[in-house]
């Protein structure tokens, strides 16, 4: 499962409410790139796909692939705001190794 914190459910609704579209859900993912291997992927949607899984939690549809999951099982999705904030922030507990900019990581 795929946690999401108060502070990003608000940002993520507040986004979703933006675009007009109700049926909206955040589709999460890792694909290879960044500096230490694998980077993290954060996109709202509306549509699944076959072997997609689904979570819900603080009232936040959270979709991944099936590929995806295995790297991100047990993941908090964070949102980090202010001067010095990052936006969307992964706390994955897999990650063996990150970059410096917490874009990036590694298993």
């Amino acid at each position: 499962m795929i946690t999401v914190t108060d502070s990003a459910r608000e940002q993520a609704l507040h986004l979703m409410s933006e675009d007009g579209k109700p049926d909206l859900f955040i589709r999460v993912g890792v694909e290879g790139g960044g500096c230490s291997g694998l980077t993290y992927q954060l996109k709202f949607d509306n549509e699944e796909k076959e072997g997609d899984k689904s979570f819900e939690d603080n009232g936040v549809k959270v979709v991944v692939d099936k590929k995806s999951y295995l790297y991100l099982i047990g993941t908090s999705l964070d949102f980090s705001g202010g001067l010095n904030g990052k936006g969307f922030v992964f706390n994955n507990p897999n990650a063996g190794r990150t970059c410096g900019c917490g874009e990036s990581f590694s298993i």
